[in-house]
């Protein structure tokens, strides 16, 4: 995908639920995407992921390919899929997130849209801004150095 999402961008949901997408990714999701994409949750943090459809139908395969007698491969399944919901981007650039989602992740009116390359991550801001502090104080461990030994910014 030549037009990876990247950077943080304060928004306000609305009062039924609607996010607007950043007009940086609009026309990129209405015309190559047609603007279909995939909301679930993240199984590990307290925010949801927004796919494009097909980035998320790659994903999903390899989800459902996962040996279904792991037991954490069982829990990803139910949750990554199990919460998975379609949605499509509205005319005025924006998504409507269930109920569910929107609790589940704890949305207020002030939410966070951070690009991650093929994804989108959705937070409350609240929550955005306590695990950015965390982030911050956290050392890399020993493990963590060598997987990212490689990396160079």
């Amino acid at each position: 995908m030549e037009n990876l999402f990247k950077g943080i961008h304060n928004l306000s949901l609305d009062s039924k639920g609607r996010l607007g997408i950043p007009i940086t990714y609009r026309d990129h999701i209405m015309g190559l995407l047609k603007g279909s994409m995939v909301i679930t949750i993240d199984t590990e943090e307290k925010c949801l992921l927004l796919y494009p459809s097909s980035v998320w139908s790659k994903i999903q395969d390899k989800i459902s390919n996962l040996p279904s007698f792991n037991k954490n491969a069982r829990r990803i399944q139910r949750l990554l899929i199990g919460h998975a919901e379609d949605i499509d981007v509205d005319s005025s650039g924006r998504i409507l997130i269930s109920k569910p989602l929107r609790e589940y992740a704890s949305l207020s009116k002030k939410i966070i849209l951070i690009g991650q390359g093929e994804k989108f991550e959705i937070w409350d801001q609240g929550c955005w801004n306590e695990n950015v502090e965390m982030w911050r104080e956290e050392a890399t461990s020993v493990d963590d150095e060598e997987a990212l030994s490689d990396l160079s910014i």
